[in-house]
């Protein structure tokens, strides 16, 4: 029998004695007391995006609703099946433009392949101006790619935060502490970056005078960017004196290899979630040039994603897209298997997987693979809507975004919260 105190323990509660501070885990006191609201429960998001598409007869169910018969791919996470949902018919209004789509994965802003494209922010972004400020990271946008940083992280500005590519960097930055002058040196360098904003943002008052209504309204744009970075630099500094949470794994290794290195990002993903380091991860992956390691698979992914119907190549992207889906799988094991509270990770983290692209052969952006796992939604379904005519993707990031804890009523081009998705 745990006798709790009248009001719950912060989360963010440490121990202090003689100039020193430890950081508690998560205790059975830190949850909300009774009558409490819901928005005292840590809840995260994870959102995934494989970049070339699924194959629709291995993923997508022939039944709707409930008592479907898992397909190939869905059967990698069976042991899960009452704690996910599969969507089908569903993609973002006007998103079009093949590739380019992956910009918008996560903004849903139309016509990413036009020469007059401009993003929106991100779901991850939109989250973390609002609950940002409680974790150490407000949101970690991360890719597993061959090389680059390209991510699903985009301001509120549609400037694209870069992903980090190296699990073991993030994870140094997360949980290897520095000495004391190196913490006061990286405070003076967030220092140096808000004075030097500072000098940028008058100088751009004083041009704005000079300007005509429409560069006006870029600088003005320009301005908003430059407070959401000063806004997050003061968070930093807050953050940077704060000990770091201590775990056990070692640091990961930078594999060469996209299972290895999906792998690690995975981990990593479950021990940022684990230790409340944030709420809001985003991963890319970036598919193309990889084949190796993969049993099954001797052609070059992006080559294979265009096959053109051609059973040989067929099969060897069944073979790469069920190994992403054991990689998922080991993920939701990883989550549902840490306790927090009275609850499991993922009992309170959605777990957002799909691609920008429904079909990669053709380039089509319609009838997008979706699966929404964990989160505290009732799942166990297959929530099936019109594949000619397809459904909003964004009333699903509404749905989350609430889920969340979020107060909004709107995301770019949501209609409302997504129908037949229910909280528990």
């Amino acid at each position: 029998m745990i006798n709790r105190p009248a009001s719950a323990l912060s989360r963010r509660t440490f121990l202090r004695a003689a100039g020193v501070s430890l950081a508690l885990p998560f205790l059975h006191a830190m949850d909300p007391p009774a009558g409490a609201g819901a928005a005292t429960i840590p809840r995260r998001i994870i959102a995934i995006c494989t970049n070339l598409g699924v194959l629709e007869r291995y993923f997508f169910p022939a039944e709707t609703g409930r008592g479907y018969a898992l397909t190939p791919y869905l059967e990698t996470l069976k042991d899960f099946r009452e704690q996910f949902t599969v969507l089908s018919g569903t993609s973002h209004p006007d998103v079009t433009g093949g590739h380019s789509a992956e910009a918008a994965f996560l903004t849903a802003a139309p016509h990413p392949g036009s020469a007059s494209f401009r993003n929106s922010i991100s779901l991850d972004q939109f989250a973390a101006e609002r609950i940002g400020h409680l974790t150490r990271v407000s949101a970690l946008p991360l890719v597993v790619a061959k090389n680059g940083n390209q991510s699903l992280s985009f301001t509120s500005s549609g400037v694209m935060l870069p992903a980090e590519n190296s699990a073991a960097q993030v994870f140094k930055a997360l949980f290897i502490a520095g000495d004391a002058a190196a913490v006061e040196r990286q405070v003076e360098d967030l220092r140096t970056g808000r004075s030097i904003l500072d000098a940028v943002a008058q100088r751009a008052a004083a041009l704005q005078q000079q300007l005509g209504t429409a560069d006006r309204q870029r600088v003005d744009q320009y301005f908003t960017s430059v407070r959401e970075v000063e806004r997050r630099l003061v968070i930093a500094e807050e953050w940077e004196r704060k000990p770091k949470p201590t775990v056990t794994a070692p640091v990961p290794k930078d594999e060469e290899y996209l299972l290895e290195k999906l792998a690690a990002m995975y981990d990593l993903a479950h021990l940022a979630i684990a230790t409340d380091s944030t709420r809001l991860i985003t991963l890319m992956v970036r598919l193309d040039g990889f084949s190796e390691h993969i049993p099954g698979v001797g052609s070059e992914s992006h080559n294979l994603s265009h096959h053109v119907g051609r059973e040989d190549k067929i099969e060897q992207l069944k073979n790469l897209e069920l190994a992403q889906f054991r990689q998922l799988a080991g993920l939701l094991k990883k989550l549902n298997a840490s306790k927090e509270g009275d609850a499991t990770l993922l009992d309170r983290t959605q777990v957002l997987y799909g691609s920008n692209l429904g079909n990669g052969n053709n380039h089509d952006t319609h009838n997008l693979p979706i699966i929404l796992a964990g989160g505290g939604f009732k799942h166990g379904q297959h929530l099936a809507f019109d594949k000619a005519n397809n459904y909003p993707l964004p009333n699903l990031f509404l749905s989350m975004l609430q889920r969340l804890g979020v107060e909004c009523s709107a995301f770019s081009s949501s209609k409302g919260t997504l129908r037949g998705l229910e909280m528990t």
